[in-house]
């Protein structure tokens, strides 16, 4: 199995220096990742400059594109121009991967997720994907290589089954705080879809102008529906849900089309 590996922390990032280590025997991982960490990105693409990159060599067994440049971008060159050039005209690889990613996204976070959105676009273009998430508690506590194991454990489970070309799966790892934290068990569930609690402390500049610096954890939300990824992980579950790229609410067509096909 070929493998694209990307994230939106940063391809210097503890998270995915942990998951290459621990997919590295499922077949040949090929790296294409942001320069430095481009979090809360959502699916934001870059037109109006180039796209550096340079090869960097994060550690002795793990080397990989740097991209200055969003998620999204990584997978779009990646998988439209830089595997091409590595391994031939025509050719692609067999999954994408992005993560893991420091912090959860789960609930609203999937739309501004830019671990998530990397894993789109590679639906987009055809390659199936595998978004993976890390639920953060105390950062003093976090057992990487762990996490990384409970996460190859769950990608070995959905790669049991196929994958359709366009689709997405969405891994959340709860939070690990001891390297022999136990095995969690798996729950299929979908997304919360209540707004998030976000707050922002009003201070002052010291030129007198007033600005606003964003304190919510992120992981708060107006509620947290029964049966919800957000109430899964809470409860200490691996979360999986599957993701679907297009946004057309199908229930209401007929009803606009009945108000404005006339």
């Amino acid at each position: 199995m070929r493998i694209l590996l990307t994230n939106d922390d940063g391809i210097e990032a503890q998270g995915i220096e942990a998951l290459h280590r621990e997919i590295a025997s499922l077949g040949e991982i090929f790296t294409v990742a942001p320069a430095g960490v481009q979090s809360a990105m959502s699916h934001g693409i870059t037109f109006h400059r180039a796209l550096m990159t340079r090869e960097v060599a994060v550690t002795d067994t793990f080397r990989g594109i740097a991209v200055d440049g969003t998620p999204a971008d990584c997978v779009k060159l990646g998988l439209r121009t830089i595997w091409p050039e590595r391994f031939g005209a025509g050719t692609a690889p067999d999954l994408v991967i992005s993560g893991m990613n420091g912090g959860a996204n789960v609930g609203i976070n999937v739309i501004y997720s830019g671990t998530v959105a990397a894993a789109i676009e590679a639906a987009f273009l055809g390659v199936p994907a595998i978004a993976v998430s890390l639920h953060l508690g105390d950062f003093s506590r976090i057992e990487w290589r762990r996490a990384a194991q409970i996460a190859r454990a769950a990608i070995d489970r959905v790669l049991e089954h196929p994958l359709d070309a366009h689709r997405v799966v969405s891994i959340n790892v709860p939070r690990t705080e001891t390297p022999d934290a136990p095995m969690p068990q798996i729950k299929v569930v979908r997304m919360n879809t209540a707004a998030g609690i976000d707050r922002h402390e009003r201070r002052e500049a010291p030129d007198g102008r007033t600005y606003y610096w964003p304190c919510g954890s992120g992981m708060e939300f107006v509620h947290t529906a029964e049966g919800s990824d957000v109430e899964a992980l809470m409860d200490r579950f691996v979360t999986v849900t599957p993701l679907w790229y297009d946004l057309t609410d199908d229930a209401s067509l007929g009803l606009w089309r009945s108000r404005l096909q006339r």
